[in-house]
């Protein structure tokens, strides 16, 4: 049976038990009085026999009645009260079937039904919206993948059809490419992971995290003439260390490599508070404008072009990495333009021992 006309047979019990037991009681208080003796007087009086004849066929009829006004009432009223759940039915049929962008809308007061709808719209404007920027990741990567292959494809048709080819530069060129391919790769495979959030957590010190992270770093640094300071309080997490790690250096990396030509400087400290622990990588450079900003941490963004050069070989996932481990961690990244030109990268993730 269906939900409406489980309701309806619902209203309609309710109706004749009710109008039943009204009846009775009536009946049974009425009749309690009246003898059902045969009563001498002038003029013919009812016994508790005659009445019950006079009473029971009414009350049969007033028993129909009410049932059939208790069937189309509640069948009506049943109607009524799960017309909503049709409407988020129907959305969902459409959503079940691709069609993302059709809300339920539901107009009244603010009730059960309605806050459902609004969950349910809540949901799908997420949904959407998570679809959409899968779509165009998904273009992009394939873009990407698809730019180092193309790249091996045309050298070796080069060389295959070129008599005088240099061998040696073919294969460096050649290895040039597969290690792009194979950075890129890895950078997908590690934003998948991020997204899944399955990990293990243990307790770890940021600040040692980020340390490390600028001494791998530090021979580019020294190759580009940056300057690097990192310091700070320690700061205690719950998180993976892998992850961890490579937020940090993915940060520094960015610092390094979005900077001055030569002569610039990168900050790195690391900050605890009562509530939260935070990592700041402040770097010079280009002025970046705030609507620049907004795009940095989508995936295949690579900052203003403000440097070139064999260490500027990124692909682009370097911030959308950062982002997505972070939020993997509970914790927000905030992106801040410098006045003098350069970034100022927070990210903010919860304490693990809140005071």
């Amino acid at each position: 049976m269906s939900a409406r006309l489980k309701l309806t047979l619902s209203y309609a019990g309710i109706v004749v038990v009710s109008g039943a037991a009204l009846l009775a009681v009536v009946g049974l208080f009425l009749l309690r009085y009246v003898p059902d003796v045969q009563i001498v007087a002038d003029i013919r009086v009812p016994n508790r026999s005659d009445l019950l004849r006079a009473f029971v066929p009414v009350a049969v009829v007033v028993m129909i009645v009410l049932l059939v006004f208790g069937l189309a009432g509640g069948w009506l009223l049943a109607g009524r009260m799960l017309a909503p759940l049709d409407r988020i039915s129907h959305a969902a049929q459409l959503a079940a079937q691709g069609s993302l962008s059709h809300r339920v809308a539901l107009p009244g007061p603010r009730d059960e039904f309605r806050n459902l709808a609004d969950v349910f719209d809540s949901m799908l404007d997420r949904l959407e919206a998570h679809v959409s920027e899968q779509q165009r990741f998904a273009a992009n990567a394939s873009h990407e993948l698809r730019t180092p292959l193309s790249i091996s494809q045309t050298l070796l048709e080069v060389a295959r059809t070129d008599p005088d080819r240099d061998v040696d530069a073919l294969i460096a060129r050649l290895q040039e490419v597969n290690t792009r391919a194979i950075d890129l790769t890895e950078a997908l495979l590690l934003l998948s992971r991020a997204d899944r959030r399955t990990f293990t957590r243990e307790i770890l010190d940021l600040s040692l995290l980020a340390e490390e992270a600028v001494e791998q770093l530090l021979p580019l640094a020294d190759r580009r003439g940056i300057t690097i300071e990192v310091g700070g309080d320690p700061a205690p997490v719950r998180g993976s260390a892998a992850l961890l790690q490579q937020l940090a250096t993915n940060l520094v990396h960015n610092a390094l490599v979005h900077n001055l030509s030569f002569g610039g400087r990168v900050a790195v400290r690391t900050h605890a508070l009562p509530h939260a622990v935070a990592l700041v990588v402040e770097n010079t450079g280009e002025p970046i404008t705030t609507q620049r900003i907004t795009t940095l941490v989508e995936p295949f963004q690579r900052g203003a072009e403000r440097t070139r050069g064999e260490d500027h070989a990124g692909v682009g996932l370097g911030l959308a990495i950062a982002q997505r481990i972070t939020e993997a961690h509970d914790g927000t990244l905030v992106l801040t333009p410098r006045a003098e030109g350069g970034l100022i990268v927070t990210v903010w993730l919860p304490h693990p021992y809140p005071m």
